[in-house]
């Protein structure tokens, strides 16, 4: 159960949260980095596994950004209200922190206008956080830093839902048996070898996507990686491929967009499967996509990762070995 930090009640706080009503067994930091497009919605997912994966036990989360990220006014005044300076979380040592994705804007990591921070912090957690997970480009970024490791570009973008293998020895992949999917979103990848060669345990990879979670331990910290994105909702890939395919065919950009797998229901696949071949094959048409039902699509997107990903971060949680009470 989310126990949101804040220093006064606010109408239209982030939820999930609870004031009060239990006390918390973690403290938890959050560090969002997404773009503003995407901002609220990741605080959202994030803080909804938090809440399910901490079952009747209290977690208490407190908000933060990297100050390198660049925002604009909805989104600063969002993280003046509810977020808190980077300064008190060096302050405040959690018991677990999250680092979230973020944009990639530039050919390398080194080259990121928010690098020194994420080394920064990255760094000081590995020294005083018992535990830390890191999702997408904050996951290689630790690669980078902890093990000198550099992420490669891909051919293509990697998206879509894909079928997992569960190792049955590692503790976070306990319950995990069956039938196990998790959807992945990225331009970049690390591979599982020089993952192993490192000292990392995979308990969950995929022939169709490598390595969805890899886990070691750095100085003090129990450090998981995911290149999986089990925060995702049912319709997070299909509302990304929409904003690419819309900017593809507005002439925003160039690049062709990729269509995620397994991101509809099995009935809607082939007329999603036809805009795509309309419009990347030269029917370069924003009418195309405006009038595609892309709302009638949303709804009927399934979520077959859910149980997954709830007992995935349950698992983590069970495993952090400095409770706060």
């Amino acid at each position: 159960m989310v126990v949101l930090h804040l220093d006064t009640p606010m109408a239209g706080a982030p939820g999930p949260g609870h004031r009060g009503r239990v006390e918390p067994r973690w403290t938890c930091a959050l560090v969002n980095n997404m773009p503003d497009g995407a901002f609220v919605h990741t605080e959202g997912q994030f803080l909804d596994l938090l809440d399910i994966g901490s079952g009747n036990e209290g977690v208490d989360v407190r908000l933060y950004t990297m100050p390198g990220v660049a925002r604009g006014e909805t989104t600063g005044k969002r993280i003046a209200e509810f977020y808190t300076p980077m300064s008190d979380l060096f302050d405040h040592p959690p018991e677990v922190l999250i680092v979230t994705g973020a944009n990639p804007v530039e050919p390398t990591l080194e080259a990121e206008p928010f690098w020194a921070d994420l080394v920064e912090l990255l760094t000081w957690a590995s020294g005083n956080v018992p535990s830390m997970l890191l999702s997408c480009l904050s996951a290689h970024a630790a690669l980078k830093v902890f093990d000198g490791i550099d992420r490669q570009r891909l051919s293509t973008k990697c998206s879509g839902v894909f079928v997992q293998r569960a190792d049955p020895g590692e503790a976070l992949a306990a319950g995990l048996g069956g039938a196990v999917v998790l959807p992945h979103s990225r331009l970049n990848s690390v591979p599982t070898e020089s993952l192993r060669a490192a000292g990392y345990e995979v308990p969950l990879w995929s022939e169709g996507s490598d390595w969805s979670v890899a886990t070691r331990r750095v100085d003090r910290s129990h450090v998981v990686l995911l290149q999986a994105h089990p925060e995702y909702g049912p319709t997070s890939l299909l509302r990304e491929y929409q904003r690419d395919i819309r900017r593809y065919a507005g002439h925003e950009r160039d690049e062709l967009p990729v269509l995620p797998s397994h991101c509809t229901a099995p009935g809607d696949t082939a007329a999603l499967e036809e805009l795509h071949r309309q419009v990347t094959g030269g029917a370069r048409d924003p009418v195309l996509v405006e009038s595609f039902p892309f709302g009638e699509l949303e709804a009927r997107a399934p979520w077959p990762w859910r149980t997954a990903a709830t007992r995935l971060y349950t698992n983590w949680l069970a495993a952090v070995s400095e409770p706060s009470r």
